[in-house]
């Protein structure tokens, strides 16, 4: 059976370490060096002792301490090095994948977990497994090979003793067997909640402004110390349990040297034994807690490293979404009255046994003009567009972009052609410049002045980098940066979830100029919240429990269809006109 399948989890820890596998090497070796000059220290001091007690000259034993002092000192500060830039490079390269990976995840793949848990997998799981994956496994063979060369030198020493030590030794050994199962379940408890306090964090700090409003602050502040707390329990159940086998260790490597001593003395007494090789035989001892300590140390480093590692590698288990290039295909040209986006009998759910969120939905967008979707709370408008811009994937029908059916194509070339404002119109990371390049980073100073004007921004043309956030703008401005965002691609679809909520009335016939513009030598598909956007469409479809209910031009509809009739008085009644003005 090969190591893989019998030592699985170690395995996946050494997945991370094995592209360094050289320097890996280099390290044990530089480590075999270092212990075998520390297993020949005692031996030279013994030569010193007997040099001494036969009036010889001390120049050459002493020359040979200093020297192997020497190298010590070399070889320590060269491995050290070594293996901790290895490590920060084993961190960084599983973090540049982890990266990667999560942001080319699907969307419902990404949605099923707590985005705090996941940022905790690459920042806090890296640095538990960096030891592990760079030093551990050197430490524990370089500790397996001093503790086998100390007992084996102390054999040549003296039998009866090395009895002595093997014993004390044994039972050492066996109480950390005994003990590490426990210490390495309780760390890898400890950082499963704090993956979940991660989670709860960042989720609490998103809504901070309904937590605060809501008068919750203590409750929600308990609800994630509860998992603090957990953690901390597990944390220090496994401190408690180190501490009780790090206290055997040492007990036991104590009471070995007591006994080595009076064994030793009384030897000597009996002229079994020469007083330096008793007091070279001690100095082993002594140095016994060393690889000891090591060993102890670099396993539950390894279990550590290993938990830290699955958790890692759980991340290559997310849905990856098709970025690599397609087929060859090409978008034939379509005339100005041909469809730029087809969908064709589409039915999907959230879930296989989940209700269809959308069931058999026919629809046409032009390649120029202005449609809007409307319909009740729940009809598929959100499913709609995720279904357009491929975060979900149709389990019947079919979509088409430019007649060429979504399989035919990766994700990227389907995004290549759309541009998307979302309703709450999140702040990227950066500066208002990297903000508004973020899907066209080609573009220059005077296209970006030009498209926030468009939008009536005129007064951030001069701060283009200065930091964005979500506290230093305000949502209309937060709103209008993402149109801007939008139209600065040129896309051929435009959709918009209600891009003009949260304007004030100026503003927003400004966004409608903009927008009806845009319209006319493109595609704009809107999700409309506003009556004022319902009227200025040229085509506005009507949802209903997933499915097209009707579509036509707002007169059209407003004397043909009940629901949608329903939907403009609330409209106007929210916005505070008369229907019959609509």
């Amino acid at each position: 059976m090969s190591a893989p399948k019998r030592f699985p989890r170690l395995h996946i820890l050494w997945t991370f370490a094995r592209p360094h596998k050289g320097k890996l090497i280099l390290g044990l070796f530089l480590a075999l060096l270092g212990s075998a000059m520390s297993l020949t220290t005692p031996m030279v001091t013994k030569w010193v002792l007997d040099s001494l007690g036969a009036s010889l000259s001390l120049a050459a034993p002493i020359a040979a301490l200093l020297g192997l002092l020497v190298m010590g000192i070399v070889l320590l500060t060269w491995q050290w090095i070594m293996l901790g830039a290895l490590g920060e490079r084993v961190v960084l390269e599983a973090r540049e994948s982890m990266v990667r990976r999560l942001l080319r995840a699907t969307i419902p793949a990404i949605a099923k977990r707590p985005s705090g848990e996941l940022v905790t997998r690459v920042t806090s799981d890296t640095v538990l497994m960096r030891e592990a994956a760079s030093s551990s496994v050197i430490g524990l063979v370089n500790g397996a090979v001093m503790l086998a060369g100390t007992l084996v030198l102390m054999g040549v020493l003296d039998l009866v003793l090395l009895g002595t030590t093997v014993a004390a030794v044994a039972v050492v050994g066996l109480l950390f067997a005994t003990l590490m199962p426990a210490i390495a379940k309780a760390q890898e408890q400890a950082q499963e909640h704090i993956g979940r306090v991660g989670g709860r964090l960042e989720g609490a700090l998103r809504a901070i402004r309904t937590i605060k409003v809501s008068r919750a602050e203590e409750r929600t502040a308990d609800q994630i110390i509860a998992d603090a707390r957990h953690s901390a329990g597990h944390s220090i159940r496994a401190v408690r349990r180190e501490a009780f086998a790090w206290t055997l260790a040492w007990s036991g490597v104590q009471i070995a040297i007591i006994l080595i001593l009076g064994v030793g003395a009384w030897r000597v007494s009996l002229g079994a034994l020469e007083v330096s090789s008793l007091i070279a035989f001690l100095l082993y001892a002594f140095a016994l807690m060393d690889p000891i300590t090591e060993l102890s140390q670099n396993v539950t480093s390894l279990q550590g490293g290993i938990a830290a590692a699955e958790r890692i590698r759980g991340i290559d288990t997310l849905e990856q979404e098709n970025t690599g290039p397609a087929a060859a295909t090409a978008f034939a040209p379509g005339g100005d009255g041909a469809a730029i986006l087809e969908l064709r009998g589409v039915h999907a759910a959230y879930a296989p046994d989940a209700e269809p969120a959308v069931n058999g939905v026919d629809l046409v967008v032009p390649r120029r003009g202005h449609l809007a979707i409307v319909g009740p709370s729940g009809a598929g408008k959100t499913t709609l567009f995720s279904l357009v811009l491929r975060f979900l994937q149709p389990q019947e029908g079919e979509i088409l972009l430019d007649g060429v059916p979504y399989r035919n194509l990766s994700h990227e070339q389907v995004r290549a052609r759309l541009a998307y404002v979302e309703q709450d119109t999140p702040v990227v990371p950066g500066t208002i410049r990297d903000n508004l390049l973020l899907s066209h980073p080609e573009a220059g100073d005077e296209e970006l002045a030009a498209v926030l004007r468009q939008v009536r921004l005129e007064e951030m043309i001069g701060k283009l980098d200065e930091d964005l956030s979500p506290t230093s703008v305000s949502g209309g401005q937060r709103q209008r940066i993402a149109l801007a965002r939008a139209l600065l691609r040129t896309p051929d679809v435009l959709l918009l979830d209600e891009a003009t909520a949260q304007l004030d009335g100026l503003t927003e016939a400004a966004v409608h100029d903009a927008v009806a513009e845009r319209a006319r030598t493109g595609a704009v598909v809107t999700i409309a919240h506003r009556l004022s956007t319902v009227i200025d469409a040229d085509t506005i479809v009507v949802l209903e429990d997933g499915g097209v209910r009707a579509q036509g031009s707002h007169a059209q509809l407003l004397e043909t269809d009940e629901l949608y009739a329903r939907l403009v008085e609330a409209l106007s009644l929210a916005e505070g006109k008369s229907p019959a003005a609509a």
